[in-house]
């Protein structure tokens, strides 16, 4: 078969102006970035009340993932081969992934959004634009202790770091040197990777230029001497890093390889993260359409749990159905081998998709190297679970149309969606009730850090926040090794981090690093530019 650039050279794109015509956006509103791609206006308001909202989340994944997005991509595009109009609602890769291992977010094989080499690398510059806004932030406040530390900002308790949008383990710990009326000064910073960045979350998580503006006033950066909050509003810049983002708050249209309308926006990662794509997106794509399928970042136990308790609470959005990604490829990583044994790791999935009242259907991505037998025998493990087999990555639409109509059929049953957590509890039985009712602990342990940091948020009165889970996507509990179903776990929370801006809490456990590391062979080993001008390596 042939690599997924060569697949994606060979399709026949429309203008973007004949894919926002289809959608009934006015070519007057767009901004083209090229022939293929444009920023649109975006909606406050879902327009559209009977649009049905599907999630495809997935159980958890070996180390090169188990095509969510390609099967988001495909289901879209089966839905629209079945003529339900369907928008498909996706994040922005990371030049992070692209570079390392995991590879991008435009799908694979037959089943891709494109132009695929844009998507993948810088797009519409959205990136940039976040990764600017984070980094206008950490230069106004070293400027400001610079200039004399009106504030009282005490240097060893800044919360804010620095951002990039690359893979890098060598910045995670830096030291800054602060000149002039305070020469000799330095203090402890850091960087995150963009897709971790509050900025990030804020863009995804606002509803309109005002709202934005509010979020980002509301950043805290750090403490003062005396132990009070220190606020982006305190700084007075949030209207030049509100500038920064007024293009990049506009939700970015291209197609798929069928020509399917597909709105990419915002990338936040779903292990150190919400993960999730922005609401404006979603919602915008509400408007357009009578069915959107989204996606959530990693398994359910990550994505799903933020789309539902972060996004879905903040953008009163109400899911209809959702779809659980697995391959039997998983299954066996997940059983040391056994398909039967690693079953239990879906079983989960399931268990946990079905506390949130919306129905659940089973997408089987099948691989080449599946046997009939291992079919077989996964069908008759799922029972009565709803589910069906999709090949879109070597079929495209036409692969997917199984799951499709059994898509459309759960979508339009009756639900009663519903959160798993009251935002008013205290931060620890948020967390306790993640970590005992989704991930399946035992308990869970908190740092003498993560207690003395909730005091902190409790006495800022942000308590009563969303809760952000930051874990390995390989496992329910907080250790990569612990594969399956694991039980009697205990989960350790080393530190707690406020994102007033974002307007919620995030959750460090284990060892997972909001920076991440390249791979001892990076994907972009393999990645070339021809004279030409052609790309050839990119996946």
């Amino acid at each position: 078969m042939k690599s997924d650039i060569e697949i994606a050279k060979k399709c026949q794109m429309k203008k973007i102006t004949s894919i926002a015509t289809k959608l009934g956006i006015d070519e007057e509103l767009l901004i083209p970035y090229g022939h293929y791609k444009a920023k649109i206006p975006f909606t406050e308001e879902r327009a559209n009340s009977n649009c049905k909202l599907i999630l495809v989340t997935a159980i958890n994944p070996t180390p090169a993932g188990e095509g969510k997005t390609t099967t988001s991509i495909g289901l879209g595009m089966a839905m629209n081969q079945l003529n339900y109009k369907t928008v498909i609602a996706l994040r922005e890769p990371s030049l992070g992934p692209v570079m390392g291992i995991k590879g991008g977010a435009a799908g694979g094989g037959y089943s891709q959004v494109v132009p695929m080499e844009d998507i993948n690398l810088h797009f519409t510059g959205d990136m940039h634009a976040i990764t600017s806004a984070n980094n206008c932030i950490s230069a106004i406040i070293d400027n400001h202790i610079h200039q004399g530390n009106d504030l009282d900002i005490d240097i060893s308790a800044i919360t804010w770091k620095r951002c990039m949008d690359m893979n890098d383990r060598a910045l995670r710990r830096v030291t800054v040197h602060i000149e002039g009326k305070k020469r000799g000064l330095t203090r402890t910073d850091g960087f995150t990777i963009t897709a971790a960045s509050e900025i990030m979350a804020i863009l995804c998580l606002a509803t309109s230029l005002k709202n934005l503006k509010e979020k980002i006033s509301n950043i805290m950066i750090g403490y003062t001497t005396k132990g009070a909050p220190v606020y982006v509003k305190d700084l007075k810049v949030a209207g030049a890093v509100t500038m920064l983002l007024k293009d990049a708050l506009k939700p970015n249209l291209v197609q798929t390889l069928e020509n399917t309308p597909a709105i990419i926006h915002g990338g936040p990662f779903a292990n150190i993260a919400h993960g999730c794509n922005s609401i404006v997106a979603t919602k915008t794509a509400m408007k357009y359409a009578d069915y959107v399928v989204t996606e959530a970042g990693f398994g359910s136990d990550l994505g799903a749990e933020k789309f539902f308790n972060i996004k879905c609470r903040m953008g009163g959005l109400t899911p209809q159905c959702v779809v659980l990604v697995a391959t039997i490829r998983a299954l066996k990583y997940n059983g040391e081998g056994s398909l039967e044994k690693g079953f239990v790791n879906l079983e989960k999935h399931v268990e946990n998709l079905r506390k949130f009242s919306i129905p659940v259907v089973v997408a089987i991505n099948s691989f080449e190297s599946d046997t009939k037998e291992e079919q077989i025998l996964l069908s008759n493990l799922l029972g009565d679970i709803p589910f069906a087999y999709s090949t879109v990555f070597a079929n495209g639409g036409k692969g997917g149309i199984d799951l499709a109509k059994l898509v459309v059929k759960k979508a339009n049953e009756p639900s009663s969606f519903s959160y798993l957590y009251d935002v008013n509890d205290s931060i620890v039985n948020k967390i306790t009730k993640i970590a005992t009712e989704i991930y399946g602990a035992k308990d869970v342990a908190f740092s003498d850090k993560a207690l003395e940091s909730i005091k902190k948020i409790e006495r800022v009165k942000k308590g009563n926040l969303p809760v952000c889970m930051a874990k390995t996507q390989y496992s329910f509990s907080d250790n990569p090794k612990l594969l399956g179903r694991p039980k009697g776990f205990t989960l350790s929370v080393r530190n707690v981090v406020l994102k007033s801006g974002a307007g919620f809490i995030v959750v460090l456990t284990g060892r997972v690093m909001t920076m991440p590391g390249l791979p001892k062979v990076p994907a972009a080993n393999n990645m070339d530019l021809l004279d030409d001008g052609s790309i050839i390596g990119l996946f």
